[in-house]
Order: C-alpha cells, then structure tokens, then sequence
C-alpha cells in the first residue's frame, strides 16, 4: 500500500488478495470459466485483537473451503440454488468452526460471484441483461419470508442501470488533511492528502470515518468541514462509526455533542447516513429510533446473515450497505426488501478496498445495475494501481473508459469525481471483459482453522 489506511481497530499497510476460478457446465454441454477476487481484510470481518492478521486470512479461507465442499456436494441446479441450498449448512458449519456470520457469508460470496461471471461468459451476455432475465433462477424461499408474494422478477426487470456513478472517498482516521499534517510525503504523482484530494478528483461524495472517541472525532471533523469547504453546496457525506460505540447510550452521547457544534453545519447539512456506529455485538440490543433524528442509520458489519436487515428494521436502522463481499445475491434480496418498506429503505454502497480489476469491476457492476448513485471506493487511494504489469495493460485495453495509463502506472480514471461504468456494465462476464491473469498467483494455502 502507498499509504497506512487506519478505520476501526486495525491500521492497515499492506494485504492480500483471494483469487477464486470457478468452472461450470450446462446441461446442453456448453462450459465456461468464472473469476472472482476479494481482499482478504484483516481485522473487518472478525475484530478480535487477540488474532493475527494471518489467523484472519485463514478464517477468510476456510470459509471459501466450506463453501467449495458443499457447492460440489449439491447435483446440478440455478445458479442462484446453490446459494439457498447450502445456506443453513454453510452457517452452521462455519458456527461449529468458530466463524462469525460475516465470516461465514465470505465464502459463498467469492463462489455466487465467480458462478455468475462463468454464466455470463457461456451465455455471452452482460451482468445486467443476465440479472434482467433472472438467468441465475433467483427466487423468493424460505430464507426470505418477508418477501413471499414478492415479483422478484419483475424487480430485476425494471432496474435501470446506471452508466456513471459519483466516487466516494473514504477519508480514513490517519489520512492527512492538509499539508500541515503530512510527515513524509510520498510524491508518487497522486494526491495524498484530502486538500489535494479534492482538488484532484474533483469529487462531491466522501465518507469519513469516526472513532468514537468524541473530543477528538469533532475536532477532526471540525477540521474536515473546514477542507471540504470548496466542493460547495453538492457535497455529500456519509459518517462511519465502524462498530467504535459501545452501546447505544455511547451514541447518544456523540451525536448529541455533534448537533452542538456550530461549526459542523455545513457537515450536517450535507450528511446523507451513518453507518455501523455500534458494535456487532450489541448493536441490536435496543433501538436506535430517534438517535440521530432524521438521518438514517444503517448497518454494515451487523449484516452477516439474511435476518440481519429485517431485524436491524424492528430496532429503528433505516437501511443496509451493499457489498459484493458479503453476497450480491444478498445485496439484491435486500434492496427488493427496503422497496418494501413504508419509507423506503437505504442501500448504501460501501467498500472493502476492491483492488482494481475483477474485484473493483464486480462490485460496480453491481451497483451500477441496482442504480445506486455513488459508491465508497479507496483502493485507488492507498494502492497504487495493480500488481502484475500484464495484468494492469490488458484490464487497460478492455476498459480503458475506466482507467487510464500515468507514467509506468496503470490507474482508475475518475472524471470530475465521476466513475463511467458503462463498459462494466456492458462486459460479456460480471463487469468484466477481462479474466484476471493466473500466471504469477500463488496457490492458496489450506486454511489452518479452527485453531489447535
């Protein structure tokens, strides 16, 4: 990584990426290859100080084991039917092994994805016009019952995807702010702090991460407003508490000390959720109706298996993130949920640091197909580009409407704080033309859990 990413418990400098190649056939013998690729993040799906980086990487692909083993035990059927046919199992096996839900969801996510993207390619089609025909078979079950009655496919039929979507960048609680705050600069040709970010990137969206500790949240906030002055009266914000208030009480207690600052207007005015304040643990413990008065609060981390949104919905939170690490049958499943809803509930499109190329492009896909606006994205911020050269060049030649070459470096192309995902979503594949470049990649080491 080109810089430290500090959110939640961890500070993050550097990582790895998972890699999943799937192979398929039809029942009229056609056969193809599918890709997926996900940031094994440390300290996100599982806080526990007590593991290692390395122990979290091993919980991350155990889950895919899990997930492999019980997708290759089911006889042939919809691409979405392995998700729903192996989802009680999943969970209660990766219970058994001492994975969390989120952990657990891991796996089938990495498998759903790479399934979809070797349909596409067999059947030539794009993610949006396979999702528009429900060629993955998906349909309402038992594991959603709020939706029974539920025209799941008329829902997918009316999406209407969107071709750009507005970047949102993620301010992390190490990122320098202005030049004042910089020890030693990188000078690597992008910006590094958020006074050069925005000037660079042109961008309206930002996320800004929050620790909980209140002095020194609205002092860093306060400071913030005071940078992001120049984008005007468009900017957007979304406020991320990453699981750092204990309770509800805890949360109380920030925000009423936000709305006190005079100072923090400008930010209020602009702010569109918050997400994730309280932790996992207790978030659903008592509601939070009301907290935060008329903003939404979502949740994020809390939503590791398919009854965490209409739970999260009987404590007050008025919506979910979407992440393609967590599923994007899920994500799909969740915003037909929240249409639902008397007051329609939030889908927010958050990040994991989608590296570019398969992850990045899969996870727009999908948010450009469900029409979401904008979308958080950091990778291009605290990684420089891809890793392999010939990997970089070819993702270039594909998609060269979504990066563009600087130097000796490949990058994302962002136009006036724009992302254009039209050749993503236009791709013959899940959002990507592209199949990730094998040669270089490492095996993935047999999970050593549970732990002996």
């Amino acid at each position: 990584m080109r810089m430290p990413f500090r959110f939640g418990v961890t500070t993050t400098t550097g990582g790895l990426q998972l890699v999943v190649q799937v192979r398929i056939e039809l029942s009229d013998g056609r056969a193809a290859t599918g890709w997926s690729a996900e940031a094994l993040s440390a300290k996100w799906f599982d806080k526990n100080p007590a593991l290692t980086d390395a122990q979290n990487h091993h919980q991350l692909r155990r889950s895919v084991e899990l997930a492999a083993e019980a997708y290759l035990a089911l006889p042939a059927g919809s691409a979405f039917s392995f998700f729903t046919r192996s989802y009680r199992d999943q969970m209660s096996a990766a219970e058994a092994e001492g994975l969390n839900p989120l952990i657990a969801s891991f796996g089938p996510a990495m498998l759903d994805r790479a399934v979809l993207d070797a349909l596409c390619r067999a059947l030539g089609v794009s993610f949006p016009a396979a999702m528009k025909a429900n060629l993955a078979g998906m349909a309402v079950t038992e594991l959603t019952p709020e939706l029974a009655g539920f025209d799941l496919s008329g829902f997918l039929a009316a999406q209407v995807p969107q071709q750009s979507l507005a970047l949102r960048h993620t301010v992390g609680l190490a990122d320098p702010l202005t030049a004042a705050d910089q020890h030693s600069p990188i000078g690597d040709g992008l910006p590094e702090t958020l006074q050069e970010v925005v000037r660079h990137y042109r961008g309206s969206h930002y996320k800004l991460k929050i620790s909980g500790d209140i002095p020194a949240d609205l002092a860093r906030l306060r400071a913030i407003t005071a940078v992001l002055a120049p984008v005007g009266t468009g900017l957007r914000v979304t406020l991320d508490g990453n699981e750092q208030f204990r309770d509800a009480a805890a949360l109380t207690e920030f925000w009423t000390a936000f709305e006190r600052e005079s100072a923090l207007a400008p930010l209020r005015q602009a702010l569109i959720c918050l997400e994730q304040p309280i932790h996992r643990d207790r978030a659903f413990e008592v509601p939070v109706s009301g907290i935060t008065g008329d903003l939404p609060v979502i949740i994020d981390e809390s939503d590791g298996s398919l009854e965490a949104t209409p739970r999260a919905r009987a404590l007050g939170y008025r919506g979910v993130s979407t992440k393609v690490c967590k599923g994007f049958y899920k994500s799909i499943l969740n915003a037909a949920r929240l249409s639902l809803w008397e007051k329609p509930g939030l889908l927010s499109a958050e990040d994991l640091t989608c590296e570019p190329g398969t992850a990045l492009q899969q996870d727009l896909a999908l948010v450009g197909f469900l029409g979401l606006g904008h979308v958080e994205k950091n990778a291009h911020h605290f990684i420089d580009g891809f890793g392999p050269r010939a990997e970089d060049a070819a993702f270039l030649a594909a998609h060269p409407e979504l990066y563009h070459r600087e130097g000796e470096r490949v990058r994302l192309r962002v136009t006036a704080g724009q992302l254009d995902t039209s050749g993503v979503l236009a791709a013959h594949g899940f959002g990507a033309a592209q199949a990730p470049r094998a040669e270089g990649l490492s095996p993935a080491p047999r999970a050593l859990w549970p732990q002996a």
